[in-house]
């Protein structure tokens, strides 16, 4: 088998498990208008590329708008987020944050800083009329968010593959929810997704969210289907043993 052919067959079948999971899930209707949040990561531009290839054949009809919340992140590619926007030829827009205020970056908390984000991503997609707001949570990041929660919060819960908001009036979907990180990473490689270099806030490596990931690759490499199996638990609770 050609090289090129292992690349489209990894491409294909993100495609396909990228379907999966949205007819799972009933994610996107006929006449959605769908606000892609891009960051200028891997994960984000994935889900971009994605939801725009399968528009081609999808048996239903959606509009695209990718909204970057410019965080004014110190050394961010701003230009090549932009240039790489109009390149791909979907509709896009910026919606300006100042997050950091007169304070510094390492004072910046990442709850905060999520919730502002998507504070502004509901308001944008009220503004303009989107029902609709996919996010690139992948199957890695769902995972570690059940542990999260169950080691800090004391609670089980999750980063939901379909969720309503307002009473219905808003969805979040996330149509990457049974993808793995490191075939997004893999796509990174073969030069079918883009992963723009700085773009990572500078807070990143203090999360607790890398502790985690650390110990699920660990736990992935031992017993592969780990992550999976994580987040079917939360369909397979057996209620009579818990408290």
């Amino acid at each position: 088998m050609s090289k090129q052919s292992n690349h489209n067959n990894l491409y294909y079948r993100i495609s396909r498990r990228v379907g999966d999971v949205i007819g799972l899930y009933d994610m996107i209707r006929d006449g959605d208008r769908i606000v892609v949040a891009v960051s200028g990561g891997k994960d984000s531009l994935a889900l971009l590329e994605m939801l725009k290839y399968r528009q081609r054949f999808a048996p239903v009809k959606y509009d695209l708008l990718a909204v970057w919340v410019d965080l004014n992140i110190p050394g961010f590619p701003r230009q090549e987020l932009i240039s790489l926007l109009e390149s791909l030829g979907v509709p896009f827009h910026i919606e300006q944050a100042d997050i950091v205020g007169g304070g510094r970056w390492e004072d910046v908390n990442c709850y905060y800083c999520a919730q502002l984000r998507r504070k502004l991503l509901f308001q944008l997609a009220d503004r303009q009329g989107y029902n609709k707001i996919a996010l690139g949570h992948h199957l890695d990041d769902i995972a570690q968010t059940i542990l999260m929660n169950m080691c800090y919060r004391a609670e089980i819960g999750a980063m939901c593959p379909k969720q309503d908001m307002f009473s219905g009036k808003l969805t979040i979907i996330r149509p990457l929810a049974y993808v793995h990180e490191h075939e997004i990473e893999e796509l990174v490689l073969q030069g079918r997704v883009q992963n723009l270099k700085g773009h990572a806030c500078p807070n990143d490596q203090r999360s607790k969210r890398v502790v985690f990931k650390e110990i699920l690759n660990r736990l992935e490499t031992e017993t592969p289907g780990t992550k999976k199996n994580i987040l079917r638990s939360l369909t397979n609770i057996k209620k009579d043993y818990l408290l």
